[in-house]
């Protein structure tokens, strides 16, 4: 199903008409067929979108939290009704597996959004420290722009604490899967969003994106996407002195320790790499494993990732399904080759479709072996199914090549936990996860070095759209 209002914008409640002319086609990825057309807006777009929150923030942001609170609730419950569509709406956008759509993409904003009312229900809004009253409250207009590979995921865990916080916003989703933004706005609409209180306008980076970060009457920015887009917004947003936060991108570790179940480790890894098309931020794309290991790791990675079925989406049963975009796929297949030029070793995938596919973005679910830090498919975010396996001969020069990147949003590692704790306590990353645990979606999210800066997910994302104040004098 393609939403209604795709040429549309929806600023100060209610569906508008775009200042700009301009279209792009919104490929259905699993067939290169073009589904439907979205209007891309301009900086005159963008501004009648921001102007129409800073006029809604007084009026909403001293709206009582439990109000604020009802308010998302009543989200939640519109967005339990359209569930089902939001699965549809993302397996045709961004040709994710049908069963992928429903377990883990819209399942990611169902749960985003309950993380928050339950943090919002528990946190402590005010108190009195002294005679001093310590108050949270909205930071002012806020700019949300969102990416293409878990496109409810990171619109929920922006929109419902910028709710919550008494912000209003101005979203952009990612122009390359705007179904599922579209949908989300007419739920904010139908739950009785006050008018200007969340604005969305489609547009690309370059025009829309920077006219968010650098308008004068936004107060903040949050952004996810690559590293190299985030650095142009946080220069953009520098001066008007607003706040960013950023969640950017990744390269991470997942080290196997000797005293590892290596089969068990190693399956469950590659199965780990190769979800969501390989297309998250935080994948465990590097393997480092024992190196008397290595042999017994590159065989387990081979069968595990030749038993992925690829195919197409709506079949219930496939697990891989295409790249997002023609210039996704290219990249991967660029740097698919890269490793096989450095002198990597190829186990299993490699450059081109699979045999059975000649149409749509597929790849090859790949692994390398014999990789060394040096290497491009060791150092550069692939974002596609591409696992890089390499060896190692102590704990020391585990954690050295694990931290030996300029990225540091997730890291893993499997082994017994007693093992993996100090380890863990060594990794430059803002997440460290122990034998593949589950989604904690009250966890903090976000990263350290170049994989940005702020942490999202329940109260930490409340967190990131307040502003904290001290009044003075403020009595018992």
């Amino acid at each position: 199903m393609i939403p209604a209002n795709m040429l549309k914008f929806y600023i100060d409640g209610q569906w508008v008409d775009p200042i700009s002319t301009a279209r792009i086609g919104v490929e259905n990825p699993a067939t290169e067929e073009i589904v439907c057309e979205v209007a891309m807006g301009n900086e005159k777009d963008a501004d009648r979108a921001i102007l129409a929150a800073r006029a809604a923030f007084d009026g909403w942001t001293y709206t009582p939290v439990k109000d604020r609170i009802a308010l998302v609730k009543r989200i939640l419950d519109i967005y339990n009704d359209r569930y089902e569509d939001f699965a549809q709406v993302m397996s045709t956008e961004m040709g994710a597996p049908i069963t992928w759509a429903r377990n883990a993409q819209a399942w990611a904003g169902q749960v985003h959004i309950e993380a928050t009312i339950k943090a919002a229900e528990e946190m402590v809004w005010e108190y009195n420290r002294g005679s001093t009253r310590i108050v949270y409250e909205g930071i002012g207009v806020c700019s949300l722009i969102t990416p293409w590979n878990w496109p409810m995921n990171q619109i929920a865990c922006k929109v419902a604490p910028a709710l919550v916080a008494g912000c209003t916003m101005v979203l952009k989703p990612s122009e390359i899967a705007p179904l599922s933004g579209v949908l989300f706005a007419q739920v904010l609409h139908d739950a009785g969003v006050p008018k200007g209180v969340f604005n969305l306008v489609n547009g690309s980076g370059p025009e829309v994106g920077a006219r968010m970060s650098s308008h004068p009457e936004v107060d903040m920015v949050s952004f996810t996407g690559s590293t190299r887009a985030g650095t142009a917004i946080a220069a953009a947003a520098a001066p008007t002195v607003k706040r960013v936060a950023q969640e950017l991108g990744g390269k991470s570790p997942n080290i196997i320790l000797p005293s590892a179940d290596i089969a068990e480790a190693v399956a469950a890894g590659v199965n780990a790499v190769m979800s969501n098309t390989g297309q998250s931020c935080d994948a465990p794309t590097r393997m480092l494993v024992p190196r008397a290991a290595q042999a017994e790791a590159l065989k387990v990675a081979k069968d595990t990732a030749d038993a992925i079925k690829v195919g197409d989406p709506r079949d219930e049963e496939t697990v891989l399904g295409p790249l997002v975009s023609k210039l996704q796929f290219d990249k991967v297949q660029r740097l698919i080759q890269a490793g096989i030029d450095e002198g990597a070793t190829l186990v299993t995938g490699g450059v081109g479709r699979p045999a059975d596919l000649n149409r749509g973005w597929f790849v090859r679910p790949t692994v390398f072996g014999d990789v060394v830090n040096a290497m491009t498919i060791s150092k550069e975010e692939i974002f596609g199914p591409v696992l890089a396996i390499q060896p190692y001969d102590s704990i020391e020069d585990a954690i050295q090549q694990a931290n030996d990147t300029v990225y540091g949003l997730a890291a893993y590692i499997a082994g017994p936990v007693e093992d993996a704790k100090p380890v863990a306590r060594r990794l430059r990353a803002g997440t460290v996860n122990l034998n593949y645990p589950d989604w904690d979606t009250s966890a903090p999210f976000g990263g350290y070095k170049q994989s940005g800066n702020g942490r999202e997910y329940a109260d930490w994302g409340i967190h990131d759209f307040c502003e904290v104040k001290g009044i003075l004098g403020y009595g018992d």
